[in-house]
Order: C-alpha cells, then structure tokens, then sequence
C-alpha cells in the first residue's frame, strides 16, 4: 500500500487513509498522506474501505489483504455490497486463490455463479475496462443458497 500511495502522492493524486489508532501509535501510517481516518478497530477499517466506494481493487498482497478480498466477495455474495469487485492477478499472484474457489464449487460448497461476484485481471491498467465490464450481480440469482 505504501508503494501505491508514494505513486497516487508524485502524480498529484488525493489519498484518503483509513487507520486503526494502534496502527498510528505503530507509525505505520503513512507520513505524507494528508487526510487519515483513525479507526477504534480493523472491523471498522473494513466497513469504512468499502463505503462510498465506486469500485473495491485487490492488488497482490498479504493476509491482511487476502482477508478483506474475502470479506468483500462474501458480503457482495450474500447481497451486502454490489459493486465491482477487480482482482489484479500480476504474474498470476491469485491463481492457487482461483483454484481453491474451483475446489469450492467442485465440492459444492460454492455455486458456479458466484465467479460472477469479481472480475480479475493481469495489469492495473485494465482496471477502468473491467469495471465497466463487471457483472451485475444479484444474490438471489443463486436460490437462496441452494445448490441443484
């Protein structure tokens, strides 16, 4: 994250942080980034990431990320959060995520449907198309839950 907003800062853009205290009191916010929310908690971190939000993008990362990326997939599954979800697989980072997903459908934990709940992508510059590509998604497109 500290390398996407050292980028977002030398381009000019605007950077909102959002960050737990503890992590502040850690200094591991980042220095140059003007506007930081501080948060009481990660749970409160994860509901404000996605509020007010166009788009959620998931660039290769830790577990911290690999937990909100899931998080946000499950909230859009059960119709919590509808827009789009871009997974950025660089080097094909994501792949052993996407065969443990195929594993989830095989074994029928999982509907074929829900591969609709994200789009994934090779480069960051595809992300605006994907976007605009991005499905639709309906929860009750899947029965309620119930696997035919």
């Amino acid at each position: 994250m500290g390398a996407l907003a050292d980028r977002m800062l030398e381009k000019n853009g605007k950077i909102t942080g959002i960050i737990p205290h503890f992590m502040k009191e850690r200094e591991w916010a980042h220095s140059n980034v003007e506007e930081m929310i501080l948060v009481d908690d990660m749970r409160e971190r994860k509901r404000r990431l996605i509020e007010n939000v166009d788009a959620v993008i998931a660039l290769p990362g830790g577990v911290g990320t690999l937990e909100e990326l899931l998080e946000v997939i499950t909230l859009k599954q059960l119709g919590r959060f509808n827009k789009p979800i871009i997974i950025v697989n660089t080097n094909g980072f994501y792949n052993s995520l996407f065969t443990l997903f195929d594993q989830l459908i095989e074994k029928r934990f999982m509907h074929e449907l829900n591969k609709r709940i994200w789009m994934s992508i090779n480069h960051p510059s595809e992300f605006f198309l994907a976007v605009n590509l991005s499905a639709n998604w309906d929860a009750s497109s899947i029965n309620k839950g119930e696997m035919k």
